[in-house]
């Protein structure tokens, strides 16, 4: 009777997991090697100052790309899932890599910041931007009983890429200058990206119907029990809380990058190149986060490490603003909000995904995604509005305390009437219950 069940136990997990092919690791591979050459965009602050050296353009009017090209990375989310779905993953990803190469080698032609503006803000980062939603995207839905762990592995790569590629550019540039370095830059990209192409498969929840099914099913674990569109989950509250969630996450660890260096400089007291190495921690703690707090959100519960974080975040905040800074006061609270920042953009994408289901995840985090975009600006205009750090650092901190009771509230679409549902059933089944 045992080795009946037994056997029956054995061939119910083989159906339930023969969709799942055995080689999904190097699915992990291929999207690792993608993530790390768009991670590689993170290095554009390099650039900034060579190129207005070359060509007599204003810094800070050059370091306006980077801006262009994080908000064209956001926007382009927006359409990533149905350019995949008319596409192919595998197609969309090489076209993405190609387009972003070409983009950056054209660069390497340019003589006006319209042109820089157009090629290396706006089409590198609107290819990255669909490469990187559709490649993490399809990453968690191989598998969907390790989403913070799989979300942190495809994040952290691309924070890898980013700090692997501040030696190998700033290499390029000081051998062959800004100009022949985007072109060089540019080839790599293309390389890494296509080839990681090639070791990508595309998953398909099941229940879904797209003409690219024969290329593997997986099973969705997640506790979801309705697959939202877009138009469906932008009905629920829940999607606007995680989205002001999710803009004050962003909004905090971005503006803190942008200028980590001159809060070094000037509220600790720091010289130039002791402030310059807290860039280098800033990428390190970051990827740590992205990594650590992912794989612990599969543990401990995704809105818990998000409201952690969110709490330290506003703590640390709060010390740059108010507490007399030193060295080590300082690098305490740029690691502290860096790897809180790396941790809350790796829990998300499984956030929404155990929120809204698998099978739109790609469209669904698109439109939530766009808080990165917006936290990208955010942070610089309140700056600008309030006249320093020391208040752009309270608003902050304020943000984060509405956003941490935010997170300590919510639960996902329909948690309510499903149990009472359940309720309902167990009064249904037991009459004593009743009775009592």
């Amino acid at each position: 009777m045992k080795a009946a069940i037994s056997s029956a136990s054995s061939a119910s997990n083989s159906t339930k997991t023969s969709s799942i092919p055995m080689n999904r690791w190097l699915i992990v591979l291929g999207t690792i090697i993608v993530q790390m050459g768009l991670g590689t965009i993170y290095t554009w602050s390099l650039f900034n100052q060579p190129l207005s050296d070359r060509f007599g353009w204003d810094v800070s009017s050059v370091a306006i790309t980077f801006s262009i090209t994080s908000f064209a990375l956001a926007f382009a989310t927006l359409f990533a899932g149905r350019l995949q779905e008319r596409w192919g993953l595998q197609r969309l990803i090489r076209v993405a890599g190609i387009v972003l190469g070409l983009g950056l080698i054209l660069s390497s032609q340019v003589s006006s910041l319209t042109l820089l503006y157009l090629l290396a803000g706006f089409v590198v980062g609107f290819a990255d931007g669909t490469a990187y939603i559709t490649s993490l995207s399809n990453l968690i839905k191989w598998f969907p009983e390790r989403k913070g762990l799989i979300s942190g592995i495809s994040v952290g790569a691309f924070g890898t890429g980013s700090l692997l590629f501040k030696y190998v550019n700033s290499a390029l540039i000081s051998a062959v200058g800004p100009v022949q370095a985007f072109m060089y830059w540019g080839v790599i990209v293309l390389v890494l990206v296509v080839a990681g192409s090639f070791l990508i498969r595309e998953a398909v929840v099941r229940g879904q119907s797209p003409a690219s099914a024969k290329e593997g099913t997986v099973n969705e674990t997640a506790e979801v029990r309705h697959e939202y569109t877009v138009k469906e989950m932008l009905r629920t509250k829940e999607a606007y809380m995680l989205f002001g969630i999710f803009f004050t996450a962003c909004m905090s660890g971005l503006y803190l990058i942008g200028i980590v260096k001159d809060i070094g400089v000037q509220l600790a007291g720091l010289n130039v190149a002791t402030a310059a190495n807290a860039v280098a921690m800033v990428a390190i703690f970051n990827t740590a986060g992205r990594i650590i707090l992912g794989a612990l959100s599969d543990k401990v519960g995704r809105m818990k490490v998000i409201a952690g974080a969110l709490l330290v975040t506003a703590v640390a905040v709060m010390t740059l603003s108010l507490v007399p800074l030193n060295f080590g006061i300082f690098f305490a609270c740029v690691a502290a909000i860096a790897f809180c920042f790396g941790g809350n953009i790796t829990v998300f994408p499984a956030i929404v995904a155990d929120y809204f289901g698998l099978k739109n995840q790609s469209k669904n985090y698109g439109v939530i995604y766009q808080g990165f975009g917006f936290g990208a600006l955010a942070g610089s205009f309140i700056s600008a509005l309030l006249g320093g750090f020391h208040l752009t650092f309270i608003v902050i901190a304020v943000l984060c305390a509405v956003s941490l009771l935010m997170a300590l509230i919510i639960t996902p679409p329909g948690t309510s009437l499903r149990a009472r549902d359940s309720h309902k059933k167990q009064m249904q089944f037991n009459p004593s219950s009743r009775a009592s």
